[in-house]
């Protein structure tokens, strides 16, 4: 890539990402009520992008060999009770990928 190249990509990128954080604020202003579909989403949204992390870290499991994916199946569980105990989407998550890398270092 050439200097000026360089340069665009990076111009680029900051408009991108500068648009993505003011953008809401310019769109829903302080005082105008949110829209009902925007209060479903932010509600919706979570626990379906919460699906889809563990659908996807169950894609390349092999429960008929090895562990029979015992690790992933106890780090779901304690991911899920850290949920339910906190409700807190973050600490779940910590918490899970804490107990996966904790078993299959020391235990498998």
């Amino acid at each position: 890539m050439t200097h000026t190249q360089e340069i665009l990509t990076i111009a680029i990128c900051v408009a991108g990402t500068m648009a993505t954080r003011f953008l809401p604020f310019l769109i829903f202003r302080e005082g105008r009520p949110v829209p009902p579909y925007v209060q479903y989403l932010g509600k919706a949204l979570p626990s379906a992008i919460f699906a889809m992390l563990v659908v996807y870290c169950l894609r390349n499991v092999d429960f008929t060999g090895g562990a029979h994916g015992l690790p992933e199946l106890v780090s779901i569980a304690a991911t899920a009770a850290l949920h339910i105990w906190r409700r807190n989407m973050l600490l779940s998550i910590l918490g899970g990928t804490l107990c996966y890398m904790a078993i299959v270092q020391w235990a498998v």
